[in-house]
């Protein structure tokens, strides 16, 4: 990871903005963390800008500056040009006042760095002749060209940028100064720490506008102007063309900014189409005025707060020698792998992709194409679970295998009641043949609506309610629940009409058996009733014989 730029892990959410909008998907995701590839970044801060969750934070080097400062050496501050737009309202005396109350030496602007730079770009087109040139000011273009398009870099204007010429003049005037760079920028951080001995610190406007904070330092909303100034113009997209001279007939002039537009260019350039040309190249979108560490504002507010402060003319700085101008870029290998053919064909079956229509390039895990994903699952930048459509078939696929799978009905509506699901269970318990027979219609063509209407209006679930479908002959124990996020009711069905049978079978076995009992009872007490009766008559006539025999042996 680059160290200009770190991650806060527990602020990433996993959403993949970050990968979106990174214009060379240098971003690794692994155990659902993003990680800035340092190999492979351009430090253009897209990431920084975009990522809703603050996960992404610029290293900060006021603690470096501070001790430059305590170390008693002249420490001097080169500001960038874009800071009239930052600080809205402020000229370069205002922010001298309030810088050096912070420690430094004194404050100059790295417009006249700018001018310096303008003039060599100049001489390159002049007297060297050179088929195409291409600015080197924007740290992060020249990152691109070193990194993707090192057939590019003869091109490369091998000139030092605005930052280190300014730095180094101040040096050279002033050989114990320590130079601190404040500007937009996150690249400047990298570039001063590649090329030593010229900057010696990078801070960024928020890190200036904080330390002022703690310090309780007011900036002035005072302007000054003078007309030797027109370098201020260069952070803006075509300001390095407005200061300088365009007349050779022979080339052409053009400004180019966004990083995508800049890959465009040099692909052009790279293919042999492009021909007798400075172009002008910046990363950021309206140029550095559009830089990551920039209060947020609209790039015409801040080009015309640029406009109305740069001069007509140049700063009146004597022009160093050539070669004290002179900048080396190397190639810089990214240490990437190619997959093969075959591999990323594995690949995007396992994502099912399994034709060239599956591949949806919905762009939704960050990449432009499936394609551009599988190669960066081989890379081990990416997962296969960043593939928005594969997740959803997936899910959809195992919810829909609980659903065609469960012994249960289920119908799934909407909040007007319109059947959104219906599964093979429900219909054959409705009697349909079709789901396309029932889905998007009202419930009511196939269930008495009530239940649902009560659990709409209420809110709470109905929970195993035995119901006899009367059109249907079948009874059923039913669930209806609504879930509110999603404002869907879902009818959960157990066909009980073999349970109802049995059950009804047993009742009548018993009813018969208790009229069984009841005959069987009844005849019985006949029965004792008749032997009882019988039994009452035999004492009654034995009575009477003994009775009679009794008295028949009295008279004796």
């Amino acid at each position: 990871m680059p160290e200009c730029l770190t991650l806060k892990k527990s602020n990433c959410k996993n959403c993949y903005k970050c990968i979106r909008h990174c214009p060379v998907k240098s971003i690794r995701f692994s155990a659902n963390q993003a990680h800035i590839i340092g190999d492979e970044c351009i430090l253009c801060g897209q990431c920084f800008v975009v990522c809703p969750q603050n996960a992404k934070e610029i290293n900060s080097e006021r603690e470096k500056a501070k001790v430059l400062i305590q170390s008693g050496d002249p420490v001097y501050a080169s500001l960038a040009p874009s800071f009239i737009a930052n600080y809205g309202g402020a000229g370069i005396e205002a922010m001298r006042t309030a810088i050096k109350k912070l420690g430094f030496t004194d404050v100059e602007e790295t417009a006249i760095g700018a001018t310096l730079v303008k003039r060599e770009y100049e001489r390159l087109l002049s007297e060297e002749k050179r088929d195409i040139v291409l600015s080197s000011c924007c740290h992060s273009v020249n990152l691109l060209i070193q990194k993707y398009f090192p057939s590019a870099l003869p091109y490369l204007a091998d000139v030092l940028s605005p930052m280190q010429a300014h730095c180094a003049e101040i040096k050279k005037n002033h050989p114990d100064a320590k130079t601190v760079f404040i500007g937009p920028c996150v690249s400047k951080k990298d570039e001063a720490e590649k090329y030593k001995d010229i900057v010696d610190a990078v801070l960024t406007f928020e890190e200036l506008t904080q330390w002022l904070k703690d310090e309780h330092i007011e900036i002035e909303s005072t302007r000054d102007s003078f007309e030797e100034s027109r370098a201020r113009f260069f952070p803006t997209t075509g300001g390095i063309l407005k200061t300088m001279a365009t007349d050779l007939p022979e080339y052409s002039y053009l400004a180019i900014d966004g990083v995508a537009n800049c890959i465009a260019a040099l692909k052009d350039i790279e293919s042999g189409k492009v021909h007798n040309c400075f172009i002008e190249m910046s990363a950021c979108a309206g140029g550095c005025i559009g830089g990551p560490a920039m209060d947020r504002r609209s790039l015409v507010e801040d080009y015309s707060a640029v406009s109305q402060y740069a001069g007509k003319k140049d700063f009146d700085v004597p022009q160093p020698e050539a070669d004290k101008l002179r900048k080396q870029f190397d190639v810089i290998d990214k240490h990437v792998v190619v997959p093969t053919e075959t591999e990323i064909a594995g690949v995007l079956r396992q994502m099912g992709k399994n034709r060239r229509e599956d591949e949806l390039n919905c762009g939704s895990c960050g990449y432009n194409t499936c394609r551009e994903k599988a190669i960066a699952i081989l890379q081990g930048k990416a997962e296969i679970s960043m593939c928005l459509p594969y997740l959803k078939d997936k899910a959809e696929s195992f919810s829909d295998s609980i659903v065609n799978n469960t012994p249960n009905g289920i119908i799934v509506l909407n909040d007007k009641l319109e059947v959104q699901q219906i599964n093979r269970v429900a219909m054959k318990i409705v009697n349909l043949r079709s789901e396309m027979d029932i889905l998007g219609e009202q419930v009511v063509r196939i269930l008495n609506p009530q239940v649902f209407m009560q659990v709409l209006q209420t809110g709470r679930s109905v929970h195993n309610q035995r119901v006899y479908l009367i059109e249907y002959k079948r009874y059923v124990e039913q669930t209806v629940v609504m879930d509110a996020a999603s404002k869907l009711i879902i009818c959960i069905m157990r066909d009980v009409t073999e349970e109802e049978r049995v059950r009804n079978e047993k009742e009548e076995i018993n009813r018969r058996t208790v009229e069984t009992a009841d005959k069987v009872v009844d005849k019985q007490m006949r029965i004792v009733q008749e032997i009882a009766s019988l039994l009452g008559e035999t004492a009654a006539e034995t009575k009477i014989a003994l009775t009679k025999l009794k008295d028949s042996i009295k008279n004796e």
